[in-house]
């Protein structure tokens, strides 16, 4: 990622003046006034349409700058319909939408977006597919033109596709490095089970798999306008945008039957304990999880509150208690994430070696606690205003507007979502939090996945459970 130079000088200028700007910071007033009420945001008007060919199309007219957004949401496309002998093949599939058409090749869709003043590419999520793109509104007709090609025509040219599985390789022997990496692949299994979910990484086999003919067979059962949705955000005119849609979109037929919905996946899981040997390793990678929600759930809204409280920023009590009190760890999470058949609960944090049962110990400890103890007043207040503001802040721009309506369609949340969250969360208590802390958080339904030298560990683990010792 290239810095613009003002970001650099900022950067340095902080650097240079944090010190000085630390010694002589004054405290804060104590009469200074309350934090105002959160104000709503506005639920856009959405202009909803379907096209014949069962495309939905919604448009969210925005004043401000001259762009448009486009997120064009796949349901049934992404890493939950990946073969079980083919994880992670969805990335590959996104990857390679921009990297050639049968009208362009990768070097000209990039110079075509770029003259538009934007971009175009795909991104691959556990439920789905999306493919994104913006552009100035002075070019919105062709940016939707391009949109629609790089969906519909993709070509997966031969040398395209064997050098992105070349990259692909090089990116996974990386991450096979990381000890992360391998907790969280084992962390899913212990979680999902068998089910799809388990399955987003990719594997040296799998990529190898990989061939163009496999892409196009991939992309003509996932590609389907009667399980898409179309979002388009900015300086448009609704029947303008419209109409832009029909003209790119209207002929889109579908072909084959529908791949059918990946199933639910489980609630519940007997704990499972797991030990990854890592050869002179200094650290241990800690994951701690168990099955949660879909985000249909009425859950959602105040067990996503209580994973907050407990792990999810630097103010959270596990970020608090093993990097700020104990000096334990660089960080620690934990909280939920959710998708359209179901969901997880995790936390984690890399310790050093010799205090691996310690930091055992205290995520126990707090995961028991935000179930036995009551959230009090103030700390529940500070969390609602953290994620209420965060949510905010990010959808004040037409582009997380546009994302965020597409993400909410493909795990079955409604449109009107967007502006009932932040009242959401503003009305849970004290008692709900509680509650969620008992249902999901409890440590004794949690799987315990560490990655490190046994050598050093092994003692340290036993009063946590009978551990599975695994090479990889």
């Amino acid at each position: 990622m290239k810095l613009h130079p003002s970001t650099i000088a900022l950067a340095i200028c902080a650097l240079i003046a944090g010190p000085a700007l630390a010694a002589t910071e004054a405290p804060l007033p104590a009469d200074l006034p309350p934090y105002a009420a959160d104000k709503p945001l506005p639920v856009p008007q959405i202009e909803k349409q379907t096209l014949a060919n069962g495309l939905e199309v919604w448009v969210v007219p925005r004043d401000g700058l001259p762009r448009v957004d486009y997120v064009l949401a796949i349901r049934n496309a992404g890493y939950a319909h990946d073969a079980k002998d083919a994880p992670g093949f969805a990335s590959t599939l996104a990857y390679m939408l921009n990297e050639g058409t049968s009208k362009h090749d990768s070097k000209q869709i990039a110079e075509l977006a770029q003259g538009m003043g934007g971009s175009v590419g795909g991104n691959a999520t556990t439920d789905g597919m999306m493919v994104m793109a913006n552009a100035l509104s002075s070019h919105a007709g062709p940016m939707m033109e391009l949109l629609a090609e790089v969906t519909r025509e993709t070509s997966f040219p031969d040398k395209e596709v064997e050098l992105a599985k070349g990259n692909q390789l090089q990116e996974l022997k990386a991450a096979e490095a990381q000890p992360g990496f391998k907790a969280e692949r084992a962390l899913a299994v212990a979680i999902y089970g068998d089910h799809p979910y388990a399955r987003s990484q990719q594997t040296e086999a799998s990529i190898a798999a990989i061939t163009p003919q496999a892409l196009r067979d991939a992309h003509a059962q996932r590609f389907r306008p009667d399980r898409a949705l179309l979002v388009i955000t900015g300086k448009i005119d609704a029947a303008q945008a419209l109409q832009f849609a029909e003209a790119a979109f209207g002929d889109w037929k579908a072909s084959g039957d529908p791949l059918p919905d990946a199933p639910p996946a489980r609630g519940q899981a007997a704990p499972s304990f797991v030990r990854i040997q890592r050869d002179g390793s200094v650290q241990s990678a800690l994951r701690l999880g168990r099955p949660g929600i879909a985000a249909t759930h009425p859950d959602y809204i105040p067990a996503q509150l209580t994973g907050t409280i407990l792990g999810g920023g630097f103010s959270s009590r596990l970020m608090q208690n093993l990097r700020e009190n104990k000096g334990y760890t660089y960080g620690a999470r934990g909280g939920i994430a959710v998708a359209r058949q179901g969901g997880r609960v995790s936390a984690s944090a890399d310790v050093r070696n010799e205090v691996t049962g310690a930091a055992l110990k205290e995520f126990q400890g707090e995961l028991a606690r935000i179930g036995s103890e009551p959230v009090p007043a103030q700390e529940l207040e500070d969390n609602k205003r953290y994620v209420a503001g965060g949510y905010l802040l990010s959808n004040q721009m037409q582009a997380a507007v546009a994302t965020t309506l597409a993400n909410n369609w493909l795990v079955s949340l409604p449109a009107e979502f967007l502006g009932e969250y932040v009242p959401k969360v503003r009305a849970v208590t004290a008692e709900q939090v509680g509650a969620m802390g008992r249902k999901y958080f409890d440590p004794e339904q949690h799987s315990i996945v560490v990655v490190g030298d046994g050598k050093a560990i092994d003692d340290q683990l036993k009063p946590y459970g009978t551990f599975q010792t695994q090479d990889k």
